[in-house]
Order: structure tokens, then C-alpha cells, then sequence
């Protein structure tokens, strides 16, 4: 990099007066993870571990670069290990070769001492995020005085460990952000300790549904700013509370094991609530809270659920179709109903009771017979209902397919901003010419044909080819490449195409 003669420099009157402005330094500083890997949401750990080398580097230059590196070096941690490796004895353990050594050293070694301590806390102020992988260690915090806040500037706790004795630690009256494993037994010092707390996330099911739901409950209705919430099933008190609170965007609920019981307060409608996401056995507390609650600017539903039998079906979407402001839909189930014959004649299909939602931008099903009736009528009709469609995945273990090439191309002149496509297509029997001379569908760019039904894998190849030129493979990105069978034909001759006319360009330029 050009600044890298600057960062060598070890008296600060070289340097340009640039640099010694602190907010001017902290920019350049938060480029290092940027430059490693500019497009990348999410580092590696070879590109975090590259990163705090550089930081590391840059704190030893020159006194102006010290405070801001170290800021960032220590920002973000996974675990308390490093803190620990700042004790004087404990260094030669933590930076120990061989983990599984290092954590059975933790077990038998004495807490820390009121000076080690000291040396434990010197960069703590530091941390602004904090993920807690393991509790080998806790009890080395023993000494620790009960009113002692670990990481004052800490915004974002996270772990799968109970932490039991020592949750308060970890509460910074700056903590935004706090993801728990269960109901921890203390949870109301969370909010009490945490003003400015906007997302909180216990992503389980009660241990005792009594106990644990008067400690939830009691403690979310503590929480005066949540953005968003991740917990296990409210029952109508706490519902009522957060319709009241404006800030409240996302909620999710985990498990379903308890019942809501009948309705005995009034709700105001949750009138900033754009997402909720549900993770349950049945459908049956999914189907009460969209049936008596309203969202009006509800844009995103999405629910996981164990079983899903077709009974279900019809009160789901009936409730679903109060809400017209959605626009992404996601519902998948591994169990349904295991008979089809009292469903071929059914007008109430789940993409039929889809139809409603004009607004649609994504439309995602996995469950048991997602797809019963789905053939070329319905398709285009589907089409013609959600023009602004982008995403549309319908996975069913027990579909037989029959949208056709024909009835596939027809319907996708309604949809010309469709990107993902994963439907099972009957590309057995080809119903159009692949030399003919067709329509070009450019935006389409990831195809799905691993659930359809295939047979001659040159032809299908080509008619992507031809019309669906910007789509590079048919199975989703993540899915292992398949090596034999009329999916790898196709996937192949594909390839050939394109390479082909890439080649006839260049030859004609």
C-alpha cells in the first residue's frame, strides 16, 4: 500500500499532520480489514488473524497509532482467552500449543489474585464485542468483586454457555446487542443494567415453562428500546406490551410449548413490524397470532415448523392473507400429510391461496405437497399475480412435475425481474424447438433442475442456453456439484455453449 512507508516511521514529526489528527487515523485504520477482503460480509480467520497482526504492527510504530490500533485490535474477541494471556502467569498457557492441553489446565488452575486482576482488566475497556465459545474458565473470575461491569464499552454479547454466576460481568450500560443460550434465572438484570438494550435473542424452549415464562415475560416488559427480539412463545400480556413499543421491528418465536389461551386483552396493532419468523413443532400458535394480531406494515414471513399436515394449510394462509404489505413469504416443513388423493381436487392449494399477495418479492415453500396442482395454467397465473417477483422456490419431495419448457417460457414474460427459479419442470417431454428461434429471459440467473424430471441433457441444455443466457449452472450455489447422471450432462453441455460462443467472440473481434 502507498502508506505503508508512512506506518514505518517511528517519529511522529515525519509523519504528515494528517495523521495526527485521531478521527483521520481511526479511518485509515478501519480500512485494514477492507483492503484484506473488500467484499467479503464476513472474514475469514486467516483475514481476522492477518487483520490483528497489521494491528498489532501499527500500535508498535509510533505513540499516535498506539491508542487507536489497540482499539481496534482488541474490538471484537471470541472468548476471554486473550484477556487471560495478558496475566502474567497465565501467558505461557493460553499461547500454548495444543488446545485441548490449555483447557485442562484452566480446570485446576487457582483463580486470579486482586493484582492479576489488574493485568486481566488493562484492555477490556477496549472490547466492543464479545462471543463466549467456552466456560473452562469462569471460575478463575471468582475474585472478582459482584459489582465489578468486566467490559464497560462492551456493545454486543454473545454465547451458548449458561453463565450462571457470572452473567452480570458481562452487562455494560452500553450493551446493545445480547444473545443467551436459555432463560438465564437472572434475566431482568439484562434490561435493568442494560438501558439501551435493542436486541436480545434466546433462541430455545423453556426448561420450566412456568418459571422461565414468568422470567421472560417480566423481563421484556423491562425493555424500553428493543429493535428486535428472538425468544421463546409470549403469552398475551407481553404481546400486548411490545404492540406498544414503537421501536420493536423483528420478532421471532422459538418453540410452541405453551398454550396462549384465550384472548383477554386489547392489542394495539404492531405498527412498525416488518419481520417475524417462527421456529415451531405445529402450526397452531403460528395460525392464533396472525389470526388476532395486526402488523400493517408487516413485510417479511417466515416459519419453520415440524409438521405441517394439510388441515393447517387453509387457516394458515387465510390468516396470512390478512396481511397484504407482504412481499417475502418462507415457509418449510420436513412432515405433511402422507395421503395425495384427497388433495388433487383441492382449490385451496397453498400457491392458489398465494395468489393474493401482489406485493410478492420472494416466495420460498419446502414442505410435503407444496406443489399439488402445479402445472402450466396455474404457473402462469402465479406469474401474472406477482409481477415484482425476484425469488420463487417451491421444493417437494413428492411433486411429479408437469410445468412444461412451453408453460415455464410463457410465464416468465410476466415476471422480468425474476433472478431465482428452483420449481420441479418436466424437461422430458420438451415441448419446443431448441433451434427455433425464442424469447431471452436475461435476469434469470440461478435455475434450479435437480428436483425436475430429465432426459435428454443436450437439448435442455440448450434451450437454457438460448434462452436463459445469463444462467451458468441448474443446481443452487452451495449444492455439491453433481458428477454422473443427466444433471451433470446437462451442467456439462452448458458449459460447452458457453464456452463456445465466448470463443466465437473473440474470433469475430
Amino acid at each position: 500500500m502507498a502508506c505503508t512507508r508512512l506506518f514505518l516511521l517511528t517519529e511522529p514529526t515525519l509523519m504528515h499532520r494528517a495523521l495526527l489528527v485521531s478521527e483521520i487515523l481511526l479511518e485509515v485504520f478501519m480500512h485494514v480489514n477492507k483492503v484484506l477482503d473488500p467484499y467479503a460480509s464476513i472474514l475469514s480467520y486467516r483475514e481476522i488473524s492477518l487483520a490483528r497482526k497489521s494491528f498489532a504492527a501499527l500500535a508498535r510504530t509510533c505513540k499516535p497509532f498506539y491508542e487507536p490500533a489497540m482499539d481496534l485490535l482488541w474490538a471484537e474477541l471470541d472468548g476471554i482467552e486473550p484477556l487471560l494471556g495478558c496475566v502474567t502467569r497465565l501467558h505461557p498457557i493460553v499461547y500454548r500449543r495444543g488446545r485441548a492441553s490449555r483447557h485442562l489446565c484452566f480446570e485446576v488452575i487457582e483463580p486470579l489474585s486482586e493484582h492479576e486482576v489488574t493485568q486481566f482488566l488493562h484492555h477490556a475497556p477496549r472490547v466492543r464485542s464479545l462471543r463466549i465459545l467456552h466456560d473452562d474458565y469462569f471460575h478463575l473470575l471468582s475474585a472478582l468483586p459482584i459489582e465489578t461491569c468486566m467490559f464497560p464499552r462492551l456493545l454486543s454479547l454473545s454465547t451458548d454457555r449458561n453463565l450462571t454466576r457470572y452473567l452480570h460481568l458481562f452487562l455494560s450500560p452500553m450493551l446493545r446487542c445480547c444473545t443467551l443460550p436459555v432463560v438465564h434465572p437472572d434475566l431482568k438484570s439484562v434490561p435493568i443494567c442494560c438501558a439501551a438494550l435493542e436486541d436480545l435473542s434466546i433462541k430455545s424452549s423453556f426448561e420450566n415453562t412456568a418459571a422461565d415464562g414468568r422470567v421472560l415475560y417480566d423481563s421484556i416488559r423491562l425493555c424500553q428500546r428493543l429493535v428486535t427480539l428472538a425468544c421463546p412463545p409470549l403469552d398475551w400480556t407481553t404481546w400486548e406490551y411490545l404492540s406498544n413499543l414503537p421501536t420493536l421491528l423483528t420478532l421471532e418465536i422459538w418453540d410452541d410449548r405453551c398454550s396462549l389461551g384465550s384472548r383477554n386483552v386489547n392489542l394495539a396493532p404492531f405498527l412498525n413490524v416488518t419481520r417475524l419468523y417462527f421456529y415451531t413443532r405445529r402450526a397452531a400458535y403460528t395460525i392464533t397470532v396472525m389470526q388476532h394480531l395486526e402488523f400493517p406494515s408487516l413485510n417479511q414471513f417466515e416459519m419453520d415448523v415440524f409438521n405441517l399436515p394439510w388441515a393447517d394449510i387453509e387457516p394458515l394462509f387465510h390468516a396470512l392473507s390478512q396481511h397484504k404489505t407482504l412481499s417475502h413469504i418462507t415457509i418449510s416443513s420436513e412432515r405433511g400429510d402422507r395421503e395425495l388423493q384427497d388433495l388433487l381436487g383441492s382449490s385451496s392449494t397453498p400457491i392458489r391461496q398465494s395468489l393474493c399477495f401482489t406485493q410478492l418479492r420472494t416466495l420460498r415453500f419446502k414442505f410435503p405437497y407444496c406443489c399439488i396442482n402445479l402445472d402450466d395454467d396455474l404457473l402462469l397465473e402465479a406469474m401474472s399475480s406477482w409481477p415484482h417477483i425476484r425469488m420463487l422456490q417451491f421444493i417437494d419431495p413428492r411433486a411429479i412435475p408437469t410445468v412444461t419448457f412451453h408453460g415455464l417460457f410463457t410465464a416468465l414474460h410476466q415476471c422480468p425481474r425474476l433472478h431465482t427459479l428452483d420449481i420441479p419442470l418436466d424437461a422430458v417431454n420438451i415441448n419446443i424447438d431448441p433451434t427455433a428461434e425464442l424469447f431471452l429471459h436475461t435476469s434469470l440467473r440461478n435455475l434450479n433442475l435437480t428436483s425436475s424430471a430429465l432426459s435428454d441433457a443436450e437439448a435442455v441444455a440448450r434451450i437454457i442456453f438460448s434462452v436463459l443466457p445469463s444462467v451458468d449452472r441448474i443446481f443452487p450455489a452451495g449444492y455439491e456439484r453433481p458428477s454422473a447422471g443427466v444433471c451433470f450432462e446437462v451442467q456439462r453441455h452448458l458449459e460447452s455453449f458457453k464456452a463456445s460462443a465466448v470463443l466465437g467472440r473473440h474470433i469475430l473481434t
